[in-house]
């Protein structure tokens, strides 16, 4: 059996293959903080196409719809690593939070305490110290990391699988969150750096593509139609 990987195809679909679980998972409010449902039931297979267009008939998978919409899937995303691009560090009595922009509006750095970026400046409390890097570990972009003052990034490794984001409180279809350090290979045959967490666009509408920039609400890309 191969390993996990997914490759991006010039203007067309990522190709998944390994055997990588893919499964349905709709955001849902739960107080003042988000949780992740079941959704829909969705085939397994040992190699899979996801459609990256927005335009399949067959959702989440591509049906060739790429083609006939053509499609400009141009990767425009850095290929810097994510230490090296992080755009704010919020330094807190406990804990920092690196912050590198990539959001998803995904919403699970709101907390019932907080958000993440206010959590961590109270992190010499036990309780919201937890908190705090649950905000950071369950944001699926990977945008934000809680770091101890030791240095050590606090982002325990997930299991590889595919999940396809539902968002019906915002009434939109979601991203592709990506756990487990997946390798990703672009059209050009560069591999992106392996990430715990990471969305790809399945909107078509990102302007950091592969990955997803929110797009997806403004554009009120529903998969269903």
């Amino acid at each position: 059996m191969s390993e996990p990987k997914i490759k991006i195809v010039k203007n067309g679909p990522y190709l998944v293959s390994g055997n990588v679980p893919i499964s349905e998972k709709k955001i849902t409010s739960k107080g003042k903080e988000y949780t992740l449902e079941d959704g829909r039931e969705l085939p397994q297979s040992e190699t899979y196409a996801l459609c990256r267009c927005g335009h399949s008939k067959n959702p989440p998978f591509c049906d060739g719809s790429h083609v006939q919409a053509g499609f400009d899937g141009t990767e425009t995303a850095s290929w810097v690593d994510y230490l090296d691009r992080i755009e704010k560090t919020v330094v807190g009595p406990d804990l920092d939070l690196l912050d590198d922009g990539r959001c998803a509006f995904a919403r699970f750095c709101h907390r019932n305490e907080g958000k993440a970026w206010d959590l961590i400046k109270s992190s010499d409390d036990p309780h919201l110290r937890e908190e705090a890097i649950a905000a950071a570990y369950e944001c699926p972009a990977g945008r934000l990391t809680a770091r101890d003052k030791m240095g050590n990034l606090l982002d325990e490794a997930y299991e590889p699988s595919i999940e396809i984001l539902q968002d019906p409180e915002k009434g939109v279809s979601g991203p592709i969150s990506v756990k487990g350090k997946i390798p990703l290979e672009s059209a050009d045959g560069f591999t992106y750096e392996l990430r715990n967490r990471m969305t790809l666009c399945r909107c078509g509408y990102s302007e950091n593509k592969p990955f997803c920039d929110a797009c997806h609400v403004g554009a009120e890309f529903r998969d269903s139609e």
